[in-house]
């Protein structure tokens, strides 16, 4: 029999979010995340100061630190914080013949406090930034098949969100319709609402998210235009000043002079990175970076100045076209750098609501077929597949993540590697968890991951003040909101697991009647 479209896209909506869908989940929690990633950094280097202000008296203790230390370097960096927070005053620089180690700077790294600029130990940590780049670079393999790979799963997204649209003709009435303890009912409820909920959003970031990511997958502009990608960006992004070292020495001229030339060009925006090449060289140059606070500036997002005298250099400015300005607003709109904290937590709980569309989707093909099953004692091998691998990734992947939290706390700081080591407790913890769900019987699996979690995201406040003095409570006695409202999270977190596992151990599944079971089927 010819199906319908319903039916059709029903098939489509089906199976273009389950193969997928372990993927989109993990892109969802851990881009969810990255909305907070300079909180999460500060929450993670708890040895920084809340405050964020770079005083006169910090620059004069990083110049002469890099005018004692970096005697010699072939180039100097300063990263000055972010307003958010997450980073010090921080400096390094390279020495000749310093291997780079696979294009990562290997040179010796220092921070400053950034108000009296004295020098902080700081602990190795990939803080928020590595949740950030997991949800499109992924880990444990190369980058550039990572990003096919999410590619692929935020291209099935699309597909998914729009056949969902089609398929629930009633989508929008069902919205307001939360049936609880009505077995499939209830989870086709939750899906909707979910989806519903945040449909702009899960649009916007889906297509303005496969826009990022737009030359991985449609090359063939740059390479019909351009013999390859590095004449693509030198002609796109010009370079600035490219001077040969003179062999003639002459003093750099100190970083608050920099700064303030930067500040009269940007009409008074402060640069977030200075790079200094050929330092003590007559022609070394000076890059200063600023970053944008709100659209529609129009200034430059970078100057180069002379590193000697401070003084501008020329430079070609770039000219973007439509197409360039077309495919930033996608990525501005895809990050929400521009979001204060209340669009912030717009983006965070509409991430949330995305993260429960993904769960709830993958559960309800296990829902919907257990159903079907002639001995849903014994099902078939796919559908145990799809079963643990829902238990592994749904609970796993947040199990991962409490565990990175952890880890930043419970290794001994002084421990080489310990950036390495709290991203291998994540990876540890959640392979734990796939391994364990598919030892286990499938109910008791939900259960004790959900458990797991749950005690995992309690301990954090409770490890955290054990081991700093910025527990939940000096934290809000001291106006400190960033570690406040992260442990606060945190308990907010193991609430919501406490009590899915709580709702799934009242739950007794019953036999549905062969009538409800037809009309169950005709609905879906």
């Amino acid at each position: 029999m010819k199906q319908s479209l319903r039916q059709s896209m029903a098939w489509l909506h089906t199976w273009a979010g389950l193969v997928p869908g372990w993927v989109l989940y993990v892109i969802f929690v851990f881009g969810t995340a990255a909305f907070f990633q300079h909180e999460i950094d500060a929450w993670m280097r708890p040895e920084l100061p809340a405050e964020t202000r770079v005083t006169p008296r910090a620059l004069a203790a990083a110049d002469a630190l890099l005018r004692t230390r970096a005697a010699g370097a072939e180039s100097w960096s300063v990263s000055l914080p972010a307003a958010r927070g997450g980073s010090g005053l921080e400096l390094s620089w390279q020495m000749p013949g310093a291997d780079r180690g696979h294009g990562r700077r290997e040179g010796p790294r220092v921070t400053l406090d950034p108000e009296t600029g004295a020098e902080i130990p700081v602990r190795e940590t990939r803080g928020g930034f590595f949740l950030y780049r997991f949800h499109f670079d992924l880990h444990f393999m190369s980058v550039m098949w990572a990003r096919y790979l999410v590619c692929v799963a935020a291209l099935a997204m699309l597909v998914a969100i729009l056949s969902g649209v089609v398929t629930h003709k009633k989508i929008f009435t069902d919205f307001f319709m939360l049936r609880l303890r009505k077995g499939q009912r209830s989870w086709l409820d939750a899906h909707n609402a979910a989806a519903v909920l945040a449909l702009p959003f899960h649009l916007m970031i889906t297509y303005t998210g496969l826009a990022t990511l737009l030359f991985t997958l449609m090359p063939w502009a740059i390479s019909a235009n351009f013999p390859d990608r590095q004449a693509f960006y030198a002609t796109t992004f010009p370079q600035g000043p490219e001077r040969e070292a003179s062999g003639e020495p002459a003093p750099v001229a100190p970083i608050g002079r920099m700064i303030a030339a930067a500040r009269q060009h940007w009409g008074g925006a402060l640069p977030t990175y200075i790079s200094v090449t050929s330092p003590g060289d007559r022609a070394g140059v000076a890059t200063l970076y600023t970053a944008r606070s709100q659209w529609g500036e129009g200034r430059p997002d970078s100057v180069y100045l002379d590193a000697a005298t401070a003084t501008r250099l020329p430079s070609t400015p770039s000219h973007p076209g439509g197409a360039t300005a077309t495919h930033r607003v996608m990525v501005d709109l895809h990050t929400g750098w521009f979001a204060g904290y209340g669009l912030r937590w717009l983006y965070f709980l509409s991430g949330l609501g995305g993260v429960a569309m993904a769960a709830t989707g993958l559960c309800l093909w296990c829902v919907k077929r257990r159903a079907r099953l002639p001995d849903p004692a014994r099902p078939h091998f796919g559908f145990r597949l799809v079963e643990r691998l829902n238990i592994g990734f749904i609970s796993g992947a947040p199990i991962g993540i409490a565990a990175y939290f952890l880890a930043n706390r419970l290794l001994p700081t002084t421990l080489p590697g310990h950036a390495d080591w709290e991203i291998n407790a994540l990876f540890i913890a959640w392979g734990g968890t796939l391994v364990w769900a598919f030892l286990r019987p499938a109910r008791r699996a939900w259960l004790e991951t959900l458990a797991a979690a749950t005690a995992l995201y309690a301990a954090i406040p409770l490890v955290n003040a054990a081991t700093t003095t910025r527990g939940v409570i000096p934290s809000l006695l001291a106006g400190d909101r960033t570690f406040a409202v992260f442990d606060l999270m945190m308990l907010a977190l193991a609430a919501g697991f406490a009590f899915t596992g709580w709702t799934l151990a009242r739950h007794k599944p019953r036999a549905m009647p062969a009538r409800k079971r037809r009309d169950e089927e005709a609905m879906a």
